[in-house]
C-alpha cells in the first residue's frame, strides 16, 4: 500500500508531536524530582512550563492530562496542577487489560497475589495498629454475617485484603494489592459458585478468620500459613470451574 505525501507528512507531524509530548512529560517528572515536590505541592502553570521547556501551552496541557491519567499529578478547573499520590486503579486497569487480551492468565495473577500477600500478611501481623487489627477482624465478621448475600461477601473480601495491605505499612504492597479488585470482581463469583456447598464456602470464611486472628495475635508465621492455605483453596475452586 502506498501513501500520499500529505498522509506521510501528517504521520511525521503526529510522530513528532508524540515525541514532544513524551519529552514534556519527562520534563514534568524531572521538575517534581529535582525540586523535591511532595504530594499536594503545586506545579508551574501551563504557560510557565511551556516557557521553561520552549514548547506550546497545548503540548504542556496534554502532558499534564496524560500524567493526571496516570495519577501522577492532579488537575482541576481553575487551579494549578498538583503532585498526586499514585492510585491502584491505573495498575488495576493494566492487569485487567493483560488478562482480557490473553497476555496473562487468571492463574498467573493468583500466583503473583499468593506471593505478595503472603509477605503482606506477615508485615501486617508485625506492624498493624490495634485499630487496623480490629478493622480486619470486623471485615471477616461481616463476611460471616452476610454469608447468604454473595455480592456483599465479595465486597467485604476485597476490603479485607486491602486492609491487610494498608496494615503492612508498605505503600507499594498496598498499591499492588489494591490493584487486584477488578480481576477479583470477575473471578470471585465463579470461585464462590464452584465451591458448591455452604460447607465448602464456610471454609473460605473460616480462612479469613484465621488470617485475621493471626494478625490480631501478632503471629506472622501463622498469618503466612493461613494466607497460603486460603489462596490454595481459591485456586482449587477456580480450576474446578475451568478458570486457568
Amino acid at each position: 500500500m502506498e501513501f500520499s505525501s500529505d498522509t506521510k507528512d501528517a504521520g511525521e507531524r503526529h510522530a513528532g508531536a508524540e515525541g514532544l509530548l513524551g519529552s514534556v512529560m519527562t520534563s514534568v517528572k524531572a521538575y517534581i524530582r529535582d525540586n523535591g515536590l511532595q504530594v499536594g505541592d503545586e506545579l508551574p502553570s501551563e504557560g510557565a512550563f511551556a516557557e521553561q521547556t520552549g514548547t506550546s501551552r497545548t503540548i504542556v496541557r496534554e502532558a499534564y492530562r496524560s500524567l493526571a491519567a496516570l495519577t501522577l499529578i492532579d488537575i482541576g478547573n481553575g487551579r494549578r496542577a498538583r503532585v498526586a499520590a499514585p492510585k491502584a486503579d491505573v495498575l488495576a486497569m493494566i492487569t485487567d487489560h493483560a488478562v482480557h487480551t490473553n497476555q496473562a492468565t487468571i492463574q498467573q495473577i493468583f500466583d503473583v497475589r499468593r506471593t505478595i500477600e503472603r509477605r503482606t500478611v506477615a508485615l501486617a501481623a508485625l506492624r498493624r495498629s490495634d485499630r487496623e487489627a480490629a478493622e480486619i477482624y470486623a471485615l471477616a465478621e461481616a463476611m460471616q454475617r452476610d454469608f447468604y448475600e454473595p455480592q456483599k461477601v465479595m465486597e467485604h473480601d476485597i476490603a479485607f485484603h486491602e486492609a491487610i495491605g494498608s496494615a503492612s505499612k508498605n505503600p507499594m504492597f498496598s498499591l499492588i494489592v489494591g490493584s487486584f479488585h477488578v480481576v477479583t470482581r470477575h473471578t470471585w463469583p465463579i470461585g464462590w459458585a464452584s465451591r458448591g456447598s455452604n460447607e465448602t464456602r464456610q471454609e473460605s470464611i473460616d480462612g479469613h478468620f484465621a488470617i485475621a486472628q493471626a494478625i490480631a495475635n501478632g503471629d506472622p508465621a501463622r498469618g503466612e500459613a493461613a494466607m497460603v492455605e486460603h489462596f490454595d483453596l481459591t485456586v482449587k475452586a477456580l480450576l474446578a470451574a475451568g478458570v486457568y
